[in-house]
C-alpha cells in the first residue's frame, strides 16, 4: 500500500476543482502519509470478517451511542489497535529511523518478518497442509481409539498438538502476540479448566450418555449415537413438525458441545457481573457527564480540535435500519419467520450488552459472545420457527458484534488523530461496498463449487467443509427449530447446564471480593472472568489445536515490541 500511495501522490494532478467555492477539493492533497494509510486499513477493516448480512450498518448505531463509553477514556486502550497502528506502518513504514549499530530498523525488521512469512505460508497452506495440526500421540498410537480422543488436535483433546499455520492459530482469538499477558493467561486457564478438567471427566463420567457420541463433536445425533434426521421433522414452511419429532425422538448433541452451551452460559452473566463491580463506578462517572470535569487524556485533547461526527448521524443509520428490518421482516414474513416485536428485543439485547461486551474487548483483546443468549431468547419465545431464530441471532448479536468492530477502529483513529468525520465516512463506504463484494462473491461460490459445504459429498481433501457454517446451521436447528424448553428446559436432556449462568455470576463476584479482601496483591484483579470463562465459546467450530498453538506462542511474546512487528507481518501475508 505504501509504494502505491507514494506513487498516486506522484503521478496524480494536484488541480483544485471548484477553486474558491464551498465544494472545492484535490485529488491529491499532498504527500502520501500516515494519516491516509491508517484511513486506507478502516475503510478495509470495514468490511472485513465474517458477513451474516449485508444490512450491518445497524452497528454503527450502537457505536455512536457508545463512543464516549468505549473510545475517549484512556483505560479503554484496544490493545489490538497495537498491532494496527504498527502494522499502518507509523513507525514501521513511515518514520525514518536510523540503523542501530549491528542491528535493523523497525522496517526492515517489518519487511524480513513479512517476507518469510509469505514464503512459509506455501507450506502449510498447498505443499503440506498436515502442518496446520501435528498430533505426536496419534502418529505413536495411529490405531488406538483412545490416543485420538486424547492426541487429536482437530477432532480430540488436543494433549500435545501443535499447529504450526498461523492463520489456524489466529483465527479465532486473533494475534496472540497482541494480547495483554494478563488476558493470555487467562484464556491459558479458561482452555485447561474446559479442555482438560471439565470435558474429559465429563466423558470418562458418562454424564449424559457422553460415550455415546464423539468426544469432540458439533454434530446432531439420536439417543442411540445415529446422526439426525433433520429433514424428517421440518415441514414444507420450514416449521418444526411436532409429531414427526415425536417420532424421530429427541434430540442430542455431544457432552463437550453441552458444556460448551454451558461455558456461554457463564461467560455472559461473568461479564455483565464483572463490568458492574469492576467499572460500574467509571460508567457512572460516564454517564453524570462527570468525564468533562476531569483531566483529558493528550488523544482526547488532540481530537478535540476536529470537527466531531454528530449524534444524530449515527441516530438516523441506526432508526433507517430499525425501520427498514421491520419493513423487510413484515413484507417477506413467510420467509423470514420473524415478527416486529422480535426485531425491537434484538435491537435491546444489542442495546444492552454492546457496553459490558465492549469494555472486556477494550481492555483484554477478548471478545465475550452474544449469540448464544440471543438463541436462548428467541427459542423461548418463537419455538420452532428456526429462519426467525437466525434472523433474531443477526439483528441482536451480529449487529453488536460489528458496533464492536466499529469502535475498535474509532479508537485507532483516535490514537492517530485522524478526522472524526473523515472517518466515519470511510467506515460507511467501506461497509457498503463490502455487502455487495460479499454477496456477489457468496452467488459466484455457490454457483461455482460443486457440494460446497457439504461434507458428505465434498471430497475428503476438500477446504470447502465450511465448519463455521455448519455449527451455524446446529444452532438454528437447536434454538430454533427444536427450541431451547425441548432441549436445555424441563422438556429437555440438558437442563441442569442452566446452572452455568449461576456459576458465571458467581465468579467474578469471588475475584472481587479477594481483591477487596488483599488490595496489595494486584494480580488479583488481573483475574478476569469472562475472558476465562469465555476463552473456549468459539469450540466448535474451533478445535483444540486452535488453542494450544495460540497460548504456547502468546504467553513468553505477549505484547513485546519485536512480537507485534511479527504478528504485523504475518497478519499482511493473510491478506
Amino acid at each position: 500500500m505504501v509504494p502505491l500511495g507514494h506513487l498516486m501522490a506522484s503521478q496524480i494532478t494536484k488541480r483544485v476543482f471548484f477553486n474558491g467555492k464551498k465544494w472545492e477539493f484535490t485529488l491529491n492533497p499532498g504527500p502520501f502519509n500516515v494519516k491516509e494509510h491508517v484511513l486506507i486499513t478502516i475503510f478495509a477493516n470495514s468490511g472485513a470478517g465474517n458477513v451474516y448480512a449485508i444490512h450491518l450498518v445497524l452497528g454503527f448505531g450502537w457505536a455512536g451511542l457508545f463512543r464516549r463509553y468505549l473510545v475517549e477514556p484512556a483505560a479503554m486502550w484496544w490493545p489490538q489497535n497495537l498491532v494496527q497502528f504498527h502494522s499502518s506502518g507509523d513507525r514501521a513504514l513511515h518514520e525514518k529511523e536510523e540503523r542501530p549499530k549491528g542491528g535493523l530498523t523497525r522496517n526492515q525488521f517489518f519487511l524480513i518478518a513479512f517476507t518469510c512469512s509469505f514464503a512459509y505460508y506455501a507450506l502449510p497452506g498447498y505443499l503440506f497442509p498436515m502442518l496446520t495440526s501435528l498430533s505426536w500421540i496419534c502418529w505413536i498410537f495411529p490405531t488406538s481409539i483412545l490416543a485420538h480422543q486424547l492426541g487429536s488436535g482437530l477432532h480430540g483433546l488436543g494433549i500435545g498438538a501443535v499447529g504450526l499455520d498461523w492463520s489456524s492459530i489466529s483465527s479465532y482469538l486473533g494475534s496472540p502476540l497482541a494480547s495483554p499477558w494478563f488476558a493470555t493467561a487467562n484464556v491459558a486457564a479458561g482452555v485447561f479448566l474446559v479442555l482438560y478438567v471439565i470435558a474429559p471427566l465429563a466423558y470418562w463420567l458418562n454424564l449424559y450418555n457422553a460415550k455415546t457420541f464423539p468426544i469432540f463433536s458439533d454434530g446432531l445425533f439420536t439417543s442411540t449415537g445415529q446422526s439426525y434426521n433433520i429433514s424428517a421433522i421440518i415441514d414444507p414452511n420450514f416449521r418444526l413438525d411436532i409429531d414427526a419429532y415425536e417420532r424421530e425422538g429427541p434430540l442430542h448433541i455431544s457432552t463437550f458441545f453441552a458444556i460448551i452451551y454451558g461455558v456461554n452460559f457463564a461467560c455472559l452473566t461473568a461479564t455483565i457481573v464483572h463490568v458492574l463491580l469492576f467499572n460500574g463506578r467509571d460508567i457512572w462517572q460516564l454517564s453524570t457527564s462527570a468525564f468533562r470535569k476531569k483531566k483529558m487524556d493528550v488523544h482526547t485533547k488532540l481530537m478535540r480540535k476536529y470537527k466531531q461526527v454528530p449524534g444524530w448521524w449515527f441516530m438516523c443509520i441506526l432508526v433507517a435500519n430499525i425501520v427498514a428490518t421491520i419493513f423487510t421482516c413484515h413484507y417477506y414474513n413467510d420467509q423470514l419467520q420473524l415478527k416486529w416485536w422480535g426485531v425491537f428485543l434484538a435491537c435491546g439485547l444489542a442495546l444492552f450488552f454492546t457496553l459490558p461486551i465492549g469494555v472486556i474487548t477494550a481492555t483484554t483483546n477478548q471478545k465475550p459472545a452474544l449469540n448464544v443468549i440471543t438463541e436462548y431468547v428467541i427459542g423461548y419465545l418463537y419455538p420452532g420457527y428456526p429462519v426467525a431464530n437466525i434472523c433474531f441471532k443477526v439483528y441482536g448479536c451480529i449487529s453488536l458484534k460489528q458496533g464492536i468492530a466499529f469502535l475498535e477502529d474509532f479508537k485507532l483513529g483516535h490514537y492517530m488523530k485522524i478526522p472524526p468525520r473523515a472517518m466515519f465516512m470511510a467506515q460507511v463506504v467501506g461497509t457498503i461496498i463490502a455487502a455487495f463484494v460479499h454477496l456477489g462473491t457468496a452467488w459466484w461460490l455457490m454457483n461455482t463449487i460443486p457440494d460446497i459445504c457439504d461434507r458428505a459429498l465434498l471430497p475428503a481433501d476438500s477446504p470447502w467443509t465450511c465448519p463455521g457454517d455448519h455449527v451455524f446451521y446446529d444452532a438454528s436447528v437447536i434454538w430454533g427449530l427444536v427450541g431451547p424448553r425441548r432441549i436445555f428446559g424441563d422438556l429437555g436432556h440438558y437442563s441442569a447446564i442452566n446452572w452455568f449462568f449461576l456459576a458465571g455470576a458467581i465468579a467474578p463476584v469471588l475475584v472481587w471480593l479477594a481483591h477487596k479482601a488483599f488490595p496489595r496483591k494486584p494480580w488479583i484483579k488481573l483475574i478476569t472472568m469472562p475472558v476465562l470463562l469465555g476463552a473456549t465459546v468459539d469450540m466448535p467450530p474451533a478445535t483444540a489445536v486452535n488453542y494450544t498453538s495460540w497460548v504456547l506462542i502468546g504467553l513468553p511474546r505477549a505484547l513485546s515490541p519485536t512480537g507485534i512487528i511479527v504478528a504485523c507481518g504475518a497478519a499482511t501475508t493473510m491478506f
